[in-house]
């Protein structure tokens, strides 16, 4: 998690109980200064799995050394406008809900030519014609021609579904709104687990279209697949 000092002055009790989940990296006037990292008592000299020293996390790297770090690493990354993002586990409640979405994507897809598909899946998308790596947490692909001989999939999803945490929230909500906007995905639905409302955005010709916010009681209904809908309180059940 990134933020500026100003915010770790006024909620620092608020990031030390953050700090065990992920490091928080501190910004002053734009740049990078300090990075808040959980103690460890007894075992300081281990390696602790998603530690940022060795995770590559806030890293700014090439395309090239990104492919590299990502095949010679156990983490799981994402890599946006040069900059690796580590993708820390899932929480219970988080993939409850993909799998709520993908019980219900799977029935109305069934026998369509297109399909749902839940993360860890790399997804190469091109923005301002430079690559980026992500990993939604669900989508939808139609182009299922952009499927290599390698079993790699190299095509641009019509629908992205990504479900907000305390750590993704900002990435979700800006870099990734940002990035499937300007890369070509046509639908860009935001889950958010603690206001239980989904947001669904509509893209076209790389800008928005259309955004409706669907909530508990209400129907979220898909707008590049006109009779795709879903009941809000079976998500968040």
């Amino acid at each position: 998690m990134i933020i500026t000092s100003t915010e770790a002055q006024n909620n620092f009790g608020k990031y030390l109980r953050l700090v065990e989940q992920e490091d928080i990296i501190i910004t002053k006037n734009g740049k990078k200064v300090a990075r808040l990292v959980k103690f460890f008592d007894n075992d300081d000299c281990l390696i602790r799995e998603g530690s940022s020293a060795y995770s590559h996390e806030g890293m700014r790297v090439s395309y090239e050394e990104f492919l590299k770090i990502a095949r010679e690493s156990e983490n799981r990354y994402e890599y946006i406008d040069g900059e690796i993002y580590l993708l820390a586990s899932p929480k219970f409640r988080h993939q409850k809900i993909v799998m709520e979405l993908l019980i219900r994507f799977s029935s109305w897809f069934k026998g369509k030519k297109c399909q749902p598909l839940p993360s860890p899946l790399d997804v190469t998308l091109y923005k301002e014609g430079k690559p980026n790596v992500v990993q939604p947490d669900l989508l939808v692909i139609c182009d299922q021609e952009n499927i290599k001989e390698d079993d790699t999939y190299m095509g641009t999803p019509t629908l992205v579904v990504e479900i907000l945490s305390e750590s993704t929230r900002s990435k979700d909500l800006i870099k990734k709104l940002d990035l499937y906007l300007q890369s070509g995905v046509e639908e860009y639905w935001i889950v958010n687990p603690f206001s239980e409302e989904i947001n669904i955005y509509w893209f076209k010709e790389k800008d928005i279209e259309k955004i409706i916010t669907f909530k508990t009681g209400e129907k979220a209904a898909s707008f590049a697949f006109p009779d795709l809908s879903i009941d809000v309180d079976g998500v968040f059940d």
